[in-house]
């Protein structure tokens, strides 16, 4: 990759290595080699990466922005599952705590 490519040059650059690598393992035509890439999901994601909207930005400003959305996907992701595991904690201790005040009223009670 080079500082000045843009997303769609780089995704270009990625399917055309992964069909020669294809071709080379398999023995096929590098133009085969190339439709069984694309066929992949990986080679439709950078397919659409080369002809959708962010095909001409500078790619590694887009993959510095891409870092930062999935770094703060993952933030987000920690954040939620602390906070639900600290509420399943607090509700499980009012449970016992709930359980061990009508134990200790049936004590009471059956004095």
């Amino acid at each position: 990759m080079e500082q000045d490519q843009t997303v769609s040059e780089m995704a270009e650059e990625v399917l055309d290595r992964q069909a020669k690598a294809l071709a080379h393992r398999s023995g096929q035509s590098l133009e085969d080699a190339r439709r069984a890439v694309a066929a992949t999901q990986a080679g439709r994601q950078l397919s659409d990466l080369a002809t959708g909207e962010h095909r001409h930005e500078q790619a590694r400003r887009w993959q510095v922005s891409v870092f930062w959305e999935r770094a703060e996907e993952r933030f987000m992701y920690q954040v939620g599952s602390e906070v639900l595991s600290r509420f399943v904690a607090e509700r499980s201790y009012s449970r016992q705590e709930s359980y061990m005040e009508r134990l200790e009223g049936k004590e009471e009670r059956a004095r």
